[in-house]
């Protein structure tokens, strides 16, 4: 095979006593091919396809015709040896192996989450992968089964083996979710694990992060694949799981992986006022219908999450459906016939760039094509000079799709400044573990870039932020930082309206990058006649002396000392993840403002917290008697609450505010997390 030609160069090149050596990189590129009635087109060739990377012409090196016919149920094959694993080239891969493993196979990945669905879900779920493996699996399939409790775990590698599969579906341990405890440090060889770290505590996030995990592990092989997920819906807990669903998604389509999430609850008819295993609602919603339309709405935004993963990966949702081996049964029928292309870059160059592919057909044929559309070069960037860095900062800021080696997770609040001006504080937390520190000096330093924008409705920037940091940390310091995270905190200057914030953070030891975007409303709280108009709601454990501030972006000095978040010195920094200890005092703030008054007008505030409809804990009110600012009509809302009182696990915060002379109130919320 013309694939072997280097190997054979260089072992002549060694017997001569002359060494050469050359880098060559294979791109494979996976092309759908259909007619305009959506049936396959075969009998294409490599003369046939016209492939160019970042508009240059590419010569195909490797073709192959994937011929994945139709199943059937008759087609179902008697046990016979198990497949080898699925471990194989990457994507990007030398000139000395071969980049298709399994020739004419069509690849299934059964997922089942254990820890998202209750027990008659798993049971159910178990049935629907038993009668598609007894009924329906065809000759040319090879399937794996993966789960996630606490842990991903392969549990079969892909086998066309019917009696492993049967077995390791049989052997699911229904029932037995397992808890992630503490980490010991020792490498087990889990393909993942989900710590109870700040960054993984919400559950949402957990599920995700292990699909993306296991897109990942697919990613080796350049076939077509489709992961069936049985899962029991997904919950989003608000704009922080937007970033890690987009790079689920995306690692998904990278990998060449299409997600078919199946609803394992099926049909289900919901009792307007909750099952048995519901306590009973109170109070006027359960009147009113409030309760019933509640519950329905929940029960769709779990769906909507579903019907997100896949139709972003190229899936398919089945929900609403009693028979759950129609998920893995239109999954198998969606892998039909396909093209693998692969060539030789024209472009050596290891600089980490997004190299963009386009795929034609020569000629007049009509043909809808489906392939990916570029991928990232590899990259060395211990030698990027100043010019390389700052330019790959500028392209992935501008790139549609998220970054996520570096995984951080962003805070925006507002403050009303002025009748059209608001402060807006932006924090950002990154976790130390994922830090390269380098010695330099006798101390460990991490140095780190950011570059943050702000864009309008209209796409236009209106605030921006570059900014690059050499972190020190010395002795124990240094050593905690794993188990840490590190925080960073910016501030702009708008007016009211609705914008995007996308933001960016390189670690400058790897050349790591991580992106968070996400939509923000700045409302005009001077218009605001039927309620009390405040800011967002700050909550925090930590104070820091401004001095002792190593990570921020203040360099405005004018701005940043009109920070409300500022007082006597101290700067309230901002729990991005909202996970406290229960030795934490959470320190709440706000500011309501009251813009017709010359004096404070009394406020009463309290803290709620609860688990479920019940009310777990309730500060004391508090009575705010003064502090109105003459020139912004603020009045700040202080709290210091200590959560010894409450019991590890997962909470509502609410904060009321009242102003009984006018008869205004309002009323924030979000979820917070208390650990022992």
């Amino acid at each position: 095979m013309a694939l072997a030609a280097p190997a054979q160069q260089e072992q002549e090149a060694r017997q001569s006593g002359v060494t050469f050596t050359s880098t060559t990189q294979l791109v494979v590129v996976n092309v759908s091919a259909k007619d305009k009635d959506n049936n396959p087109i075969p009998g294409l060739t490599a003369d046939d396809f016209i492939v160019t990377e970042d508009g240059k012409r590419q010569k195909i090196a490797v073709f192959e015709y994937q011929r994945l016919e139709e199943p059937a149920a008759q087609d179902a094959r008697p046990a016979v040896g198990p497949a080898k694993a699925a471990v194989a080239p990457p994507a990007v891969q030398t000139a000395a192996t071969s980049p298709v493993k399994y020739k004419d196979r069509r690849l299934l990945v059964l997922f089942f989450d254990l820890a998202g669905m209750p027990v008659e879900d798993q049971m159910r779920a178990q049935q629907g992968a038993l009668k598609f493996l007894n009924s329906q699996i065809a000759a040319q399939d090879l399937v794996s089964v993966m789960t996630y409790s606490s842990t991903l775990k392969v549990v079969q590698e892909f086998t066309d083996n019917r009696d492993l599969l049967l077995s390791a579906i049989k052997d699911l341990p229904i029932g037995d979710t397992g808890a992630a405890g503490a980490s010991t440090g020792e490498d087990t060889g889990e393909a993942f694990t989900a710590d109870d770290t700040e960054f993984n505590i919400f559950n949402t996030d957990r599920k995700l992060a292990a699909l993306e995990s296991a897109a990942q592990m697919l990613r080796a092989l350049p076939e077509k694949k489709a992961l069936v997920y049985f899962t029991s819906g997904m919950s989003r807990t608000g704009v922080e799981n937007q970033a890690q669903l987009r790079a689920t998604v995306n690692a998904a389509v990278r990998a060449n992986v299409s997600l078919y999430p199946v609803d394992a609850r099926g049909l289900a008819a919901a009792a307007p006022l909750g099952d048995a295993t519901l306590g009973s609602p109170g109070g006027r919603g359960m009147y009113s219908g409030e309760s019933q339309r509640s519950q329905q709405t929940s029960f769709q935004d779990q769906q909507e999450t579903l019907y997100t993963l896949a139709a972003d990966s190229g899936g398919k949702a089945l929900l609403d459906r009693n028979d759950l081996s129609l998920g893995i049964a239109q999954a198998q029928k969606d892998i039909s016939n396909y093209y693998i292309l692969g060539y030789y870059t024209t472009n050596p160059a290891q600089d980490g760039g997004y190299r963009r592919i386009r795929v034609q057909i020569r000629g007049n044929l009509s043909a809808k094509l489906d392939y990916r559309g570029g991928y990232f070069a590899p990259k060395e960037f211990r030698r990027f000079n100043s010019s390389d860095r700052e330019r790959q900062l500028q392209e992935a800021l501008m790139l549609g799709d998220p970054i996520t080696d570096l995984p951080l997770a962003v805070e925006v609040n507002y403050f009303r400044q002025a009748r059209d001006r608001y402060f807006v504080p932006v924090s950002v937390k990154i976790p130390g573990s994922d830090l390269e520190l380098a010695r330099k000096g006798g101390a460990e330093t991490a140095r780190l870039d950011f570059i943050g924008q702000v864009r309008d409705e209209r796409g236009a920037v209106q605030a921006a932020v570059r900014d690059a940091i050499t972190v020190k940390l010395k002795g124990e310091t240094a050593g905690q930082l794993a188990e840490r995270n590190l925080g960073y905190d910016t501030a702009f200057a708008l007016a009211p309206g609705v914008y995007t914030l996308r933001f960016l953070v390189r670690e400058n030891e790897t050349g790591k990058m991580g992106t968070f975007e996400t939509k923000f409303n700045i409302p005009d709280l001077t218009a605001e006649k039927k309620s009390l108009p405040t800011s967002s709601v700050v909550l925090s454990y930590q104070r820091e002396e401004l001095s002792d501030t190593v990570a921020s972006a203040e360099k405005n000095k004018k701005l940043i000392s009109a920070s409300p978040l500022v007082q006597d010195n101290q700067k309230l920094i901002p729990s991005v993840t909202r996970v406290f200890r229960q030795n934490h005092d959470m320190y709440v703030f706000l500011q309501a403002y009251e813009p017709d008054a010359e004096t404070t007008v009394p406020l009463t505030a309290v803290v709620s917290f609860f688990r479920g409809k019940v009310k777990a804990f309730e500060t004391a009110p508090l009575e705010v008697t003064e502090g109105l600012d003459p020139k912004s009509k603020a009045v700040p809302v202080r709290f210091s609450v200590p959560l010894a009182k409450l019991q590890p696990g997962k909470y509502t915060c609410q904060v009321t505010v009242v102003e009984p002379e006018r008869q205004l109130f309002a009323a924030w919320r979000s979820n917070v997390v208390v650990l022992p």
